[in-house]
């Protein structure tokens, strides 16, 4: 198969509203497609590359490369090209990969290079994201778009049951089920405004600490134990005082969902940044375990003895989980089985204000006959976690790619300093509105003081209400801090800049020195 063909699938996808159509176009896709290069075809339609960084920066596609007059790139070339750039490393690697990606460009359409841009840079936003690509798989082949789902979240990749699917037919969905050794999908969490609107939203529940640690699933298999993120990246050998707790429990087989965290001396968390510097620790892992020692908190079940789980109500699920793992190593839970009760709301407001009490960032609430759905953000889950804000001025701005192409779109945030100038601490386009992504590239344009290759450097005059999740120790910038996971509510033009933040208000909400 061509790029030519993935990039004009992307924008026909791109260019039509009706789900139905979208679906459409992928299957006329996949039905071209040969079963070995179905796993690269629906990873590019989902957006992402299997490499998933290729150490190539916005400087480098930004420089112009002439295009080729006619479409030659099979997707197999250009995933060995890919692969080529990301494996380059030493002295010299910069200018290599450019060489190396001027020539893929070079050998590349003007179509495909503005594909392949938009892949590498992750905004590669054409719709085709992954529920849909499960539906025009499905269609390829005359399978049931749910069989085709639950493959996927089983199986642990898209591109893997694609493979599958194309090549075997919807007989080969039967092969991908819940296996120990084999991570699946995570089960994800919607938001909540507040524990309240939870309890009416899910009616028998519990509340459950949300810890602010690395999501972990852990595979026991007599004395093998794997561990793995989210993301399914492999991490057993990172984590030995995980893979210690999964053997002291009394079982052969399990898995198990939970989190890695780490306490200091007042048994308080420590920042999630600390915890993330340890699990990424791999060459001399015993003395990051020194450093840092951690343990992981578990709030799930998913197989049990040879038992899959999955399908289980939670509650009989939870049940299992506190016969098999010890109290110290389960997240704590209050039960609210009849949530229109004043006094188990009650409770459940003080479990809450407890949890933030001990420093953890929230509570996830679970419906009580609610299965595990894998890969899913599931309604039967629910997360709160109290909402922070802050009044800060935009130093700087970069363009759009995708559907925000020639907006103005990747805010560069500053806190006021003592003297009145401003320290950055971070970026984001977040919460952006097409309206309000037209009106700020109007605006920003105005007060624009450079132009360069990625955006504008403006006047810090526009005052922007910034909501996040935490502040965290960051040496990427100037004041040492940085926003975690920041996103726009609105405009501030009722306030100057003056009026801004201070860093040290940003400040209040870090953690700690160690």
């Amino acid at each position: 198969m061509l790029l030519a063909d993935l990039a004009r699938t992307s924008r026909a996808v791109a260019a039509t509203s009706a789900r139905s159509a979208k679906v459409a176009h992928l299957a006329g896709l996949f039905r071209a497609a040969e079963p070995a290069e179905a796993p690269v075809a629906v990873t590019y339609l989902a957006g992402r590359l299997p490499q998933r960084r290729i150490g190539v920066g916005w400087r480098t596609l930004a420089e112009s490369v002439p295009p080729a007059a006619a479409p030659s790139l099979t997707l197999g070339e250009v995933h060995a090209a890919l692969d080529g750039i990301a494996a380059v490393s030493g002295k010299g690697a910069q200018a290599e990969r450019r060489d190396r990606l001027h020539a893929l460009l070079g050998a590349a359409t003007q179509e495909e290079q503005d594909f392949l841009v938009r892949l590498i840079t992750g905004e590669l936003r054409q719709g085709a994201l992954d529920a849909l690509a499960v539906e025009g798989l499905a269609a390829a082949r005359g399978a049931d778009a749910g069989e085709v789902r639950r493959a996927v979240m089983l199986g642990g990749s898209l591109g893997a049951v694609a493979e599958a699917l194309l090549g075997h037919g919807p007989a080969a969905l039967a092969d991908f089920r819940l296996t120990v050794g084999r991570p699946v999908q995570p089960m994800l969490a919607q938001t909540a405004a507040g524990v309240d609107e939870a309890l009416d939203r899910l009616g028998p529940c519990a509340v459950e600490e949300k810890l602010d640690g690395i999501r972990v699933q852990v595979h026991r298999d007599g004395d093998h134990v794997r561990v793995y993120t989210r993301t399914l990246d492999e991490i057993t050998e990172r984590l030995p005082e995980v893979v210690g707790a999964a053997r002291e429990l009394a079982v052969d087989q399990a898995v198990l969902d939970g989190e890695v965290i780490a306490l200091d001396e007042t048994r308080r968390p420590r920042p999630f940044q600390d915890i993330a510097a340890r699990v990424g620790s791999r060459t001399d892992v015993a003395t990051a375990r020194t450093a840092l020692p951690v343990s992981a908190v578990f709030f799930d079940l998913l197989a049990l003895g040879g038992r899959d789980l999955l399908d289980e109500p939670a509650e009989r699920r939870h049940a299992e989980l506190a016969r098999l793992v010890p109290a110290p190593l389960r997240v704590r839970r209050h039960a609210v089985p009849d949530p229109a009760d004043g006094q188990q709301r009650a409770a459940a407001r003080a479990f809450t204000e407890d949890v933030l009490a001990h420093g953890h960032e929230g509570v996830v609430v679970k419906a009580l006959d609610s299965a595990y759905s894998a890969g899913r953000r599931g309604a039967a889950w629910l997360k709160v976690k109290p909402v922070h804000t802050l009044d800060l001025v935009v130093l700087a701005a970069e363009w759009g790619h995708g559907r925000r192409t020639g907006k103005l779109s990747n805010l560069h945030l500053g806190a006021r300093r003592a003297d009145g100038s401003f320290a950055m601490l971070g970026k984001t386009f977040k919460g952006l509105t097409d309206v309000l992504l037209a009106w700020q590239t109007e605006r920003l344009g105005e007060l624009a003081v450079a132009h360069e290759p990625w955006g504008v450097r403006v006047r810090p005059e526009l005052v922007v209400e910034i909501a996040f999740d935490g502040v965290q120790r960051s040496p990427r910038y100037p004041e040492g801090l940085a926003l975690r996971f920041a996103r726009v509510l609105r405009y501030r033009e009722d306030k100057r800049p003056g009026d801004a933040d201070t860093v040290e208000t940003v400040r209040a909400y870090a953690p700690g020195p160690d």
